[in-house]
């Protein structure tokens, strides 16, 4: 059995379970705090389950009818079905026994592979995606199956050359070499007197600049890689869905066009049947294109929170905790941690249900501009449209230049004139005051009457953006001072504090340097097992423990005072001073020698002159 061990002490079960030698462990199969080796290799192990997890998204997964509040009992007991179903890739990959773990993995994936690829090519179809369903949908998590399957080979044969020693084997350290730089970094100069820095490219100004200092934990990138094939899944399943929709829809059409005609109908209904054919036409082929613009939203949306994952990141990193509400600014313990468990889920979840209203709200917005713009040019209707959007855009207009008015007017003649020619603005003092009462006074009414339609563009507003940016998990859709009244931003804001506390840079040198500077720091591994010889003798480290004790208490004099062993009775006679160096040394011998005449005579003389340690 393989997995993290305990360098600390045996445990109670370890002598219960003697034929496992001590090495009794729990198996690890991702580090999601810390680690960041095989990223991409936990990326497509995340890419192997995700078919898997989007159909615990489904009502199909339900084994057996249960009432709905049994329901969120059996998703969990199908999480942890899969969870344990694919905990061996994880665990391979995890394992410091590689040769074990390497052949594990690949009579494990062998497997899966042949008995997903044929499944999905002796039955693939389906009810959604028609006759190749399984082959559109199952593509993903064969191609990631194939990608564990090469490199647990390459892990294998890798081991292999190292025991031949052909190759030398990579030390494991405890800080990365990317933090290392981030930190060289931070203590160099700043960047204008190291020369000039390199112009950036297009790509880098407008889209993403790459960091070769940072890097994303393997929860990031697993999370992006199921949200991501979720999306495509998704995507296929609400193209073909709706030309299913459409095509009963029309069904539904022409049936209501027969009736029409055999009733005899047509003049009192005869503009109904050609109006429903334009719409269910203009529907379906808006429809269509934002299907394409939402996909494409949700996939930059996916990119997005990884670089808002990055900046927010390094934000903390330098101190900044300013973009942060205030309640944020000092996170719960137990709620950041438990924040790590529930981002990736609730990522995904954000993301796909994201996508479904995104849709719709682009499809909204495709009908508005079709039926407002497009159709009335298409029908001829160019004058009266532009006629109507001319009276609506002039009602808008006045309305914002009354508001710009009242800005100028004050600007002009209510307040004082500038302290100095340089400033930018005039100071916020009022000049003519009476005037200044009657404006505000004769501006009263009309702003109530304005204040109505404001609030209804407010809430608008406020109903679009939130549903547009419903799945931005890292950015609140609620008001300021009901930020946690948003479950999914409380989950980020206590996840990026998680992995700051535990993933600084600066942390991680400070912790690298103390080890490196401890005697054996080198060759304790997070693996180790319980039989692992001292790094020391016992009589050593106890003559060193001791000899730091006696310097300790000759450069404090005062902490005698403090110590449990009482001096003799000729020291606590003295004044309640405190002592110096020499009354030290009087007190550290009289105190050695009753210690020495109580115990019982020991073989080392040099352990016998050495007081005991509290």
């Amino acid at each position: 059995m393989f997995g993290q061990l305990s360098p600390v002490k045996r445990l109670a079960l370890d002598n219960r379970l003697p034929f496992l030698g001590g090495r009794f462990a729990v198996v690890v199969p991702l580090d999601t705090m810390s680690s960041l080796s095989n990223r991409w290799s936990y990326g497509f192990a995340f890419g192997a389950v995700s078919s898997s997890v989007l159909l615990l998204f489904s009502e199909s997964y339900l084994p057996f009818p249960v009432p709905p509040w049994a329901r969120a009992i059996l998703y969990l007991v199908g999480a942890l079905e899969v969870g344990v179903v694919f905990l061996p890739f994880f665990a391979c990959l995890s394992t410091p026994f590689r040769t074990v773990g390497a052949v594990l993995g690949i009579l494990y994936s062998l497997p899966w592979i042949i008995i997903t690829v044929w499944d999905t090519f002796t039955c693939p179809s389906g009810k959604v995606l028609g006759k190749h369903q399984k082959v559109i949908v199952q593509w993903p998590s064969i191609l990631s199956l194939v990608f564990l399957l090469g490199r647990f080979i390459y892990i294998l044969i890798k081991d292999i050359r190292i025991r031949l020693q052909l190759e030398a084997e990579e030390p494991e350290e405890l800080m990365e070499q990317h933090k290392m730089q981030h930190v060289r970094d931070l203590l160099r100069k700043t960047p204008v007197l190291r020369g000039p820095r390199t112009p950036l490219t297009w790509f880098q100004r407008r889209v993403y600049e790459w960091d070769p200092n940072f890097k994303f934990p393997n929860r990031i990138i697993g999370t992006a890689i199921i949200s991501l094939i979720g999306l495509y899944t998704l995507t296929l399943a609400d193209y073909s869905l709706s030309n299913r929709v459409f095509d009963q829809v029309k069904h539904y059409k022409d049936t209501l066009k027969q009736l029409v005609t055999a009733c005899n109908q047509t003049e009192a209904l005869g503009a109904l049947i050609p109006n429903l054919e334009e719409f269910i036409d203009v529907a379906q082929k808006s429809w269509l294109a934002t299907t394409i613009f939402a996909s494409l939203n949700s996939v930059a949306y996916t990119f997005h929170v990884l670089c808002c994952y990055r900046k927010h990141m390094k934000r903390l990193w330098k101190g900044q905790k300013g973009f942060l509400p205030e309640k944020f600014q000092t996170p719960v313990s137990a709620t950041s941690v438990s924040s790590i468990t529930r981002y990736s889920g609730w990522q995904i979840a954000f993301t796909l249900w994201g996508y479904l209203i995104v849709h719709f709200v682009h499809f909204a917005f495709a009908l508005f501009i079709v039926y407002t713009f497009i159709l009335p040019i298409m029908h001829g209707q160019v004058l009266s449209m532009l006629a109507q959007l001319g009276t609506i855009l002039l009602a808008i207009g006045l309305v914002i230049g009354l508001v710009i008015l009242q800005v100028v007017l004050v600007q002009l003649f209510f307040l004082q004139d500038k302290l100095s020619p340089t400033d930018k603005q005039k100071p916020l003092a009022l000049n003519n005051r009476k005037a200044f009462h009657c404006f505000n006074y004769f501006f009263f009414f009309y702003n109530v009457a304005m204040g109505i339609s404001n609030c209804i563009v407010r809430l608008l507003c406020s109903i679009v953006m939130g549903t547009w940016l419903v799945s931005r998990i890292d950015r609140t859709i609620m008001q300021r001072g009901y930020e946690a009244m948003d479950a999914g931003y409380s989950t980020w804001i206590g996840m990026i504090f998680a992995d700051h506390y535990h993933n600084n840079p600066v942390m991680v040198c400070f912790c690298h340097l103390l080890v490196s500077n401890t005697p054996g720091g080198h060759t304790v591994s997070s693996y180790s097992t319980f039989n692992n010889p001292p790094s020391e003798p016992t009589v050593n480290s106890l003559a060193r423990r001791r000899w730091m004790l006696f310097y300790t208490l000759v450069k404090n004099p005062q902490l005698i005072l403090l110590r449990k062993h009482h001096l003799s009775s000729a020291l606590s006679e003295q004044k309640p001073t405190l002592p110096r160096s020499d009354t030290v040394l009087q007190a550290w011998a009289m105190t050695s020698q009753a210690q020495c005449n109580k115990a019982t005579p020991q073989s080392n003389p040099e352990a016998e002159a050495i007081p005991a340690e509290d």
